[in-house]
């Protein structure tokens, strides 16, 4: 019974608050008289199918997966188009340069769409490739991710220069 108590506690404090550390979720629980340890709570987490995503302001958040959003702050897409620096095509690919450190959390959130359009992504610190899944074009491609992160049109797109074979 501690446990369900314990995991309701997180998803709603996660939920309703903008909590960017294990240190102070644990705080917050404590001061709800829930205690446990970090383990705990990271297993606890992991369960919940919580992540990381960035805040919109060069921090992160976490969020529940279940939900997509952390109603604490701005939706998710809306935190992560505000990371997104450039757009460049490649060769029927999408190249997403974001601000250091951003990379990998746009990317997943991209994967967690579970978009048809799209086959996965490959994210680095500050660069995300999409592949798309075999006969979707580009045009297909940016309208997806405009479904995805709405907006995403405003952001500088430009198309790779063609390489030379000589």
């Amino acid at each position: 019974m501690q446990k369900i108590v314990r995991l309701q506690a997180i998803e709603k404090l996660i939920a309703s608050e903008k909590i960017a550390s294990q240190e102070a979720l644990l705080r917050k629980l404590e001061d709800a008289g829930i205690k446990c340890t970090q383990a705990t709570l990271s297993r606890d987490m992991r369960q919940l199918g919580v992540s990381r995503i960035p805040d919109g302001e060069g921090g992160y958040m976490y969020s529940l997966a279940a939900s997509g959003k952390s109603p604490a702050g701005p939706e998710p897409a809306v935190n992560l188009l505000s990371v997104v620096s450039d757009i460049v095509e490649a060769r029927g690919l999408l190249v997403i340069r974001t601000i250091p450190g951003h990379a990998n959390a746009t990317a997943y959130f991209i994967d967690n769409s579970r978009r048809y359009e799209i086959a996965g992504t490959i994210a680095g610190d500050d660069t995300i490739l999409v592949i798309p899944r075999n006969g979707i074009n580009l045009k297909q491609l940016y309208s997806c991710l405009e479904m995805i992160m709405p907006g995403l049109h405003n952001k500088i797109k430009r198309k790779a220069p063609e390489s030379r074979a000589e």
